[in-house]
C-alpha cells in the first residue's frame, strides 16, 4: 500500500516527499507529467535536489510507484490498468497539486477545481474497494476571503458570503467543499499554509514568486504600507512537516490546521527592524498615505510597453498587493499543539533568503542529471507505470 501525493515537482510537494522519504517508511505513488520514465525521473531529481544529493536521491527512487499522466486529463490520463492498480494500492491520499496562478479563472479552474474532483473520484473508487486511512488536502488561508485588522480561528476560516481574493482563493476554498462533501465518509484533514516564504534552516529556495515581492519591498527606501500592520508569513519547511506529521498520525486531534504564524506574526515595523539589525543597508521610511498612489504606479507599469520590462514586476505586485495590506493573520494553535513548538520567526532567516535569491538572480543553480546516472541507477529497481 502507498501514500498517493500529488504534487510531488513543486514546492511544498518536494518538501513533503522528503519528510515522508526520510521519516516514514511508506512506499509513495505519485504522477508525473513526463513523455517516458526516464523523464519523469529527471524531473523527481530536478524536484527533490534542494534537499538530497543524487547518491540520496537514488537509495531513495525504489521508494516511489511512478505513474506518468496529467492532473488535468481525465483519469489522470492512466489507462485503465494503471488507475486500477492506483487505486487498489493506495492507502491514504495527500493532495498538494494546485495551480497558483492569480490571475487565471482558467488555470485555477482547470487545476484546482477539475484537477482535485478526479483525485475524489479516485480516492471514492478506494474507499469503496478498501478504505482508505486518510485524505488530506492542502488548501490556503486565502480561502477566509477579503478581512481587514482580524484574527481568525480555524473554524471561521471559510464564510461563502465573503469576497475571495481571486480565483485562487475561490477555487481552493469550493475544493475543500468538495472534499467534504465528496468523501463524507473518509477521515479528512485540511491543511491551509499562510504565505509561505523561505526556509528558517538554510537560504536556498526554489520558489520565488514572493520571494520577488519581498525583494522589491526590501529594497525601497518609502514603503506604502502601515507600520503597524502584520503579515502572516511561515516558512517551507515549517509547513512541511505539519503536513508529514499530522498526515501521518493515527488519530489528529483536529480536521483542520492553519500552517501560520497566527498572533506571532510579525509587522512590518519589526519585520525592517530585523532586517536592519541584521546588516540590510537600505534606510526605510513608512509612508502609508501613498498606498492608492502606489497601486496606480502599478496599474501604469502594466501597461508600460514590453521592452521596458516594468510589467513583470507591475504584474506580480498587482497580485501581491490584496495580501499585504489586509493586516490579518490566522490562528495556530492546532499545529503548534501538534508539533510543539512555533514557525521560526522571518525576521531570523530573512536576510540570508534576500541575499541568496539576489545574488543568484531569483533562480535555482539545478544540477543536470549526472553522466553516469543512468548506470548509478541501473541496479535499482523503479516502478513506472
Amino acid at each position: 500500500m502507498a501514500i498517493f501525493l500529488t504534487g510531488v515537482t513543486g514546492y511544498i510537494g518536494s518538501y513533503v516527499a522528503h519528510g515522508l522519504l526520510t521519516e516514514h517508511d511508506d512506499r509513495i505513488a505519485v504522477l508525473v507529467r513526463a513523455k517516458n520514465p526516464d523523464e519523469a525521473k529527471r524531473r523527481l531529481w530536478k524536484s527533490l535536489q534542494l534537499h538530497m544529493t543524487f547518491d540520496e536521491f537514488a537509495q531513495h527512487l525504489p521508494r516511489f510507484d511512478v505513474y506518468l499522466g496529467d492532473l488535468h486529463s481525465p483519469d489522470l490520463g492512466l489507462d485503465a490498468a494503471n488507475r486500477k492498480t492506483l487505486v487498489e494500492s493506495m492507502d491514504s491520499v495527500l493532495h498538494i497539486a494546485a495551480s497558483l496562478n492569480r490571475k487565471s479563472a482558467k488555470a485555477c479552474f482547470n487545476t484546482n477545481l477539475r484537477g482535485t474532483l478526479t483525485i475524489l473520484k479516485m480516492a471514492r473508487d478506494a474507499q469503496d474497494h478498501h478504505g482508505l486511512r486518510r485524505f488530506s488536502d492542502v488548501s490556503t488561508t486565502a480561502v477566509s476571503g477579503l478581512r481587514t485588522g482580524d484574527t481568525v480561528s480555524h473554524e471561521d476560516m471559510v464564510q461563502w458570503d465573503r469576497s475571495d481574493f481571486d480565483p485562487y482563493a475561490r477555487t481552493k476554498k469550493f475544493c475543500e467543499h468538495m472534499v467534504h462533501e465528496l468523501l463524507p465518509d473518509v477521515k479528512t484533514t485540511v491543511f491551509r499554509p499562510s504565505t509561505v516564504l523561505g526556509d528558517s534552516r538554510r537560504p536556498e529556495t526554489t520558489q520565488f514568486d514572493m520571494v520577488r515581492a519581498f525583494a522589491a519591498l526590501a529594497y525601497m527606501r518609502v514603503l506604502p504600507l502601515n507600520p503597524e500592520w502584520r503579515y502572516d508569513i511561515c516558512p517551507a519547511n515549517y509547513v512541511a512537516r505539519g503536513i508529514v506529521h499530522v498526515h501521518q498520525s493515527e488519530n489528529p486531534k483536529y480536521d483542520s490546521y492553519n500552517l501560520s504564524s497566527g498572533t506571532s506574526s510579525l509587522t512590518y515595523r519589526q519585520i525592517v527592524g530585523g532586517l536592519k539589525d541584521a546588516g540590510h543597508k537600505p534606510m526605510v521610511r513608512f509612508a502609508p498615505a501613498l498606498g492608492s498612489s502606489f497601486k496606480n504606479i502599478v496599474e501604469l507599469g502594466m501597461r508600460t510597453p514590453r521592452k521596458y520590462g516594468l510589467v513583470p514586476a507591475a504584474s506580480l505586485m498587482k497580485v501581491f498587493w490584496p495580501y499585504l495590506v489586509q493586516d490579518t493573520v490566522f490562528d495556530n494553535s492546532h499545529i503548534v499543539e501538534a508539533l510543539g513548538e512555533a514557525p521560526t520567526p522571518f525576521t531570523e532567516y530573512a536576510l540570508p533568503l534576500l541575499r541568496w535569491a539576489v545574488k543568484n538572480k531569483f533562480s535555482y543553480p539545478y544540477a543536470e542529471w549526472p553522466a553516469d546516472g543512468d548506470e548509478r541507477l541501473a541496479k535499482l529497481a523503479v516502478k513506472v507505470a
